[in-house]
């Protein structure tokens, strides 16, 4: 069979090796093509502003613009191959304009990446293909297999500090950090040199989402614990999806007024723990589950949807004309919502549809349970630790996907023991979110943190734990059950390990892009093993 595209960067790949006609995520070949060169071309132009850099030249232009670049391959973004192009040209135009200002010196890579970009979006696709993220220049798998784990923990750390400059919170250095990965991929490095960078980006990430944190809780105020309605509220409606909180604050405020109700869907689902959010009245629930269930939950929606970030999947006709994007997550033939975050084409489409023709009673759940709410009680826990109340805590969260295997997550949850609590995040909760655990001593048995992002809150509140009791975080009675699906799940792996957290369980599958090698090595250093069955997992983790 020819191999038309090769994508293994998300953990459906096909045959758990890697796409080559059309990604499991729906994305086609020519995009793929796309997202390729312009991957090049940032390596490109990520050079040139080292290069600037050491002659004083201002790359402030340029440092955001390759976030934006990087946000917009990673899996379930962009779809739109015009889109793309134009993201290419950007890339072009900025590099040539840093290479005027630089002049001519000696530059290791200017030969390598200063390519003359052709005219046509056809053209554009062929020399994408010579460009895959399959070296073919690379003959060490294991090189290989580093240097892309470094090129999908930066796309997945460009997501998240993406979301903090929306928000006004930056670092330079992780732009920096960025443009010196995607520089690095151009030279012959060793692997010491490989993983250094991969645990240096785990670091840079950790502060990419200690930022996001920030923004959100300056914005929006520290979670607290908040009961979410599941059911639904008559009237006009408006589903917000993906991750984004500016695009869901700005739409609230938008629409305030109007009779319209505002659920949140997947990751945004935490959003109605911030006081700053909470205080609009037709803020009323959450409506469906994770991001793979959209077809069916979308399709029974009887308003308009937006998305903010990834998690899009090609839509289906009986939804097509109520779907709208924004930011950097676009599909073709769908209504993108330009910057200027004017969202009346939305509020105008949910007008016109029926809505909610009566309320819904449903059950709820709990969401707010962030590092703030969490070390609030911190005395509490600490007490029902000594007495023996508290036996062990379990962090079961990631992404969720559609691959079977899945309900491996719901049914540890289930058969966690009573005196253990589960801490959560991401829209891996999904599987089990509305379970009904109980709690000890008051203190909930399943606690929300948040988004994927809030893997920083979990981290702290891990960290303020092994203070109290005088150990390290491995020491603790916490044991991390993990699933992963795309990118940003890379970048928060990498933050795991740099900090030398160790027997962490992965699945459903490892990752495509891991070489038999260098799982040695993650195994040998870091004891990171594949999830086996919840009965397993359980008996050991607590012998």
């Amino acid at each position: 069979m020819t191999c038309k595209m090769f994508c293994y960067q998300c953990e459906q790949t096909v045959n758990g090796s890697g796409c080559c006609s059309m990604g499991v995520c729906g994305k086609t070949a020519e995009v793929s093509a796309l997202q390729d060169l312009l991957i090049y071309a940032l390596k490109g132009l990520s050079c040139a502003a080292i290069k600037a850099r050491e002659k004083s030249i201002s790359t402030e232009s340029v440092d955001y613009f390759v976030l934006e670049g990087l946000f917009a391959t990673v899996t379930n973004v962009d779809f739109d191959e015009n889109a793309i192009a134009i993201l290419i040209k950007k890339a072009i135009a900025l590099r040539e304009a840093l290479f005027q200002q630089i002049g001519i010196v000696s530059c290791s890579c200017q030969n390598t990446v200063r390519f003359t970009l052709p005219e046509t979006i056809e053209e554009m696709i062929k020399l994408g293909s010579a460009h895959n993220i399959i070296d073919r220049t690379e003959e060490n798998a294991d090189i290989l297999s580093l240097k892309n784990t470094l090129l999908f923990g930066i796309k997945g750390m460009a997501a998240y500090a993406d979301h903090a400059r929306i928000l006004g919170e930056e670092d330079k250095a992780i732009y920096h950090f960025t443009q010196k990965a995607l520089a690095s991929m151009l030279h012959d490095l060793d692997v010491n040199t490989w993983i250094g960078l991969l645990m240096e980006c785990g670091q840079v990430n950790l502060r990419a989402m200690e930022l996001l944190d920030k923004a959100h809780t300056d914005h929006y105020g520290h979670p607290i614990p908040t009961q979410v309605p599941l059911g639904a509220r008559k009237g006009h409606a408006i589903l917000v999806s993906g991750h984004d909180l500016k695009d869901l604050e700005l739409l609230l405020k938008q629409t305030e007024g109007l009779g319209i109700n505002i659920y949140t869907h997947g990751e945004m689902l935490p959003a109605h723990g911030y006081p700053e959010l909470k205080k609009y009245k037709h803020f009323y629930g959450h409506y469906g589950t994770a991001w793979q269930n959209q077809h069916l939950e979308f399709a029974q929606f009887p308003g308009a949807i937006l998305m903010t970030t990834n998690c899009i999947q090609k839509p289906i006709e009986s939804y097509k004309s109520n779907i709208f994007t924004t930011g950097l997550v676009e599909f073709p033939s769908v209504l993108h919502i330009d910057a200027n975050k004017d969202f009346t084409a939305v509020s105008n489409k949910a007008l016109e549809m029926p809505g909610f023709l009566s309320d819904i009673e449903k059950d709820f759940v709990m969401v707010g349970f962030a590092r703030n709410a969490v070390l609030g009680i911190a005395d509490k826990i600490i007490t029902a630790i000594k007495n023996g109340k508290i036996r062990h805590f379990f962090l079961v969260g990631g992404c969720d996907g559609a691959k079977p295997g899945r309900d491996y997550y719901t049914k540890f949850v289930e058969q966690v023991p009573k005196d253990c609590i589960v801490l959560t995040l991401a829209c891996g909760k999904f599987r089990f979110f509305d379970k009904k655990l109980g709690d000890i001593d008051g203190i909930p048995r399943l606690l929300d943190i948040g988004q994927c992002n809030d893997a920083y809150s979990a981290i702290q509140i891990a960290i303020t734990l092994a203070k109290v009791f005088n150990c390290s975080v491995n020491e603790l009675p916490l044991s991390l059950v993990l699933s992963w699906y795309e990118q940003k799940a890379v970048a928060i792996l990498l933050s795991l390990l740099s900090l030398g957290i160790k027997n962490i369980r992965l699945g459903p599958t490892l990752p495509a892009f891991i070489s038999k090698n260098v799982l040695n090595v993650l195994i040998d250093k870091f004891s990171i093993k594949a999830i086996n069955t919840p009965e397993n997992d359980l008996a050991e983790i607590l012998k």
